[in-house]
């Protein structure tokens, strides 16, 4: 198995610094099945970082005086998140160098390895608010297997969308299904012969695709791939893996799902999130404005034309008040913005959203279809 993620230690840490962090990463990391310097790529002071584009990634930097910058000013200009750290608040204009100063500092003194460690994993998006997958499948042929799946990711902490799990009583069922495929990181499919044949399975894999989420394809061995799947990660069953009378899936193929379901989740991740900076930087640069770089909690630090300084937080999947809560303590006397695409978001929660917005001053929302427009007349 290939790295799925990766992390870099940039700067000038010390020896016990990088020892102390890569034990808690690593102990972080088995949490989900994996290991450091396995799936999840460790660098240690390297001369260059040049992450995978289509992988979550980021760097934590340890200031010091005339500390090596390696590539810095690529990896910031590719928007992979970088978390400068110095000694304490009161030196950060000795230790970080000026080209990341605009990006929010961690002081070791204030919470140590273990801060560095959480907001590093939390910006490669292994330590996310979610890990979040729906299983698409046809009842009359997959039911077993859809459940089967459902414990096993489950173990893995990931929280799973089934529609025989995950929708209450007297709900709208299907606005509240659109609200949940939206929020997920990747869509599993079950791909029996008449998938394609459902009017609701075949709307599920065309929308997760509208928004951009990761398609992963479990093929069944009598299943003749379609066309449309092109573009899905796949994951093909052998005939003795499947039960032919009880319908469930071998132990060995679980585990192989549950893995390859790691790293599609990694480039989901990549993606969405290179994709809304990438929007976010054209839209700000289209109305004269700049993008200084992505920091601590994948926030994006830009310039407005009129010189006025914006934090925007972009957000994969549905925005919440912790959304805004936290983008609000995050930036404290900062102007700040929650970027988010509202498509496919179940109308009540879009109302919801409005409602908040009207109520706090300290953070706004923004649109992702509307951020060119909203920050062309932005009031701090």
């Amino acid at each position: 198995m290939s790295v799925l993620y990766q992390l870099a230690v940039l700067g000038e840490p010390s020896d016990e610094q990088v020892n102390e962090l890569e034990q808690i990463v690593a102990h972080a990391v088995r949490l989900f099945g994996l290991r450091l310097g396995h799936e999840v790529g460790w660098e240690v002071r390297p001369t260059m970082f040049n992450p995978d584009q289509q992988k979550s990634s980021a760097a934590v930097f340890y200031g010091a005086a005339n500390a090596p910058q390696a590539n810095v000013d690529q990896l910031l200009k590719r928007g992979i998140p970088i978390l400068p750290v110095a000694s304490e608040t009161e030196r950060v204009t000795e230790e970080i160098p000026e080209l990341l100063r605009p990006l929010n500092c961690l002081a070791y003194n204030a919470g140590g390895a273990q801060r560095v460690a959480t907001a590093l994993l939390e910006c490669a998006g292994l330590l996310p608010r979610q890990r979040r997958v729906f299983v698409s499948y046809r009842r009359g042929e997959a039911r077993e297997a859809a459940l089967q799946l459902f414990d096993a990711f489950s173990a893995r902490l990931f929280d799973v969308f089934l529609d025989t799990h995950g929708i209450a009583p007297a709900e709208d069922f299907q606005a509240m299904l659109w609200h949940r495929l939206c929020d997920s990181d990747v869509l599993v499919m079950l791909d029996t012969p008449g998938y394609f044949e459902s009017r609701w399975t075949s709307a599920e894999f065309g929308r997760a695709l509208a928004k951009g989420i990761s398609v992963l394809r479990i093929g069944w061995p009598d299943s003749t791939p379609s066309v449309r799947t092109a573009t899905a990660s796949r994951a093909e069953l052998l005939p003795e893996e499947v039960n032919g009378d009880t319908g469930r899936l071998a132990d060995t193929a679980i585990e192989r799902i549950c893995l390859q379901l790691e790293a599609v989740r990694s480039q989901s991740q990549a993606v969405r999130s290179v994709n809304l900076v990438s929007n976010l930087r054209n839209a700000v640069e289209t109305i004269g404005g700049s993008v200084a770089g992505v920091g601590l909690n994948k926030a994006v630090y830009i310039q407005l034309p009129d010189g006025k300084e914006v934090v925007v937080y972009p957000t994969v999947g549905v925005p919440t008040s912790t959304t805004l809560h936290d983008a609000s303590i995050n930036s404290p006397d900062r102007s700040v913005a929650v970027v988010f695409d509202h498509v496919g978001l179940h109308p009540r929660w879009l109302g919801h959203l409005d409602w908040l917005g009207d109520h706090i001053q300290t953070a706004r929302w923004v649109k992702a279809s509307e951020a060119g427009w909203q920050f062309a007349d932005w009031e701090a």
